[in-house]
């Protein structure tokens, strides 16, 4: 009888995955171009070094440090109208009141007081807003003027409303003033009314 013989060779069979091998060269080749680059850079010319020399300036037009720094002021030396002046201006651009601190009377007892005389007729004004409540007309107006607009507000009574606090810009003598502010309040997007 015959043997049955395999075709199977009996070479030993090659250990690891073909994955591995290409995951391996890829770190290598990936490693080769770093380095490559990096040589590249470090032997190129950098753009962010001057090569030239820096040029002292002569002495005449170097200026003594006693003529650059202004000297310290005493505040015994200032006078009573420079305390007296307000450092910072925008507190009064943005309140337009005195300070109420001062004030222990209440409101009711005071007389309304109106920030304005009486426009004339052509005079127009932008009304933005009417508030019931004195502190959302202020925020309001403090708004306007952190966008650079100067605001009033005006306080008024109207029957069986009670009392409402205006928020108007202006006054503005022609139209085409009234249709710039009005254009910028747009795109801020915010709306007024013309009024007069």
């Amino acid at each position: 009888m015959s043997r049955a013989t395999s075709n199977k060779s009996t070479s030993p069979r090659k250990s690891g995955s073909p994955m591995l091998m290409g995951i391996l060269l890829g770190m290598i080749a990936g490693v080769a171009l770093a380095a490559g680059l990096a040589w590249f850079l470090l032997k190129s010319p950098s753009p962010f070094v001057n090569k030239e020399q820096v040029v002292k300036p002569s002495a005449d037009i170097v200026k003594p440090a006693a003529e650059v720094v202004k000297p310290r002021i005493d505040p015994a030396a200032v006078s009573d109208e420079e305390a007296a002046k307000p450092r910072f201006e925008f507190y009064k651009v943005l309140t337009d009141k005195q300070d109420t601190t001062a004030d222990t009377q209440p409101k009711a007892a005071e007389p309304q007081a109106v920030s304005k005389p009486p426009a004339s007729p052509k005079e127009t004004y932008l009304q933005a807003g009417a508030f019931a409540n004195a502190d959302d007309a202020e925020n309001l107006k403090a708004t306007l003027a952190m966008k650079g607009l100067v605001a009033d507000v005006h306080t008024v009574t109207i029957p069986g409303k009670g009392e409402m606090h205006r928020v108007r810009l202006g006054p503005f003598k022609s139209e085409q003033e009234m249709t710039s502010v009005r254009g910028t309040l747009k795109l801020n997007g915010m709306e007024a009314t013309p009024t007069r």
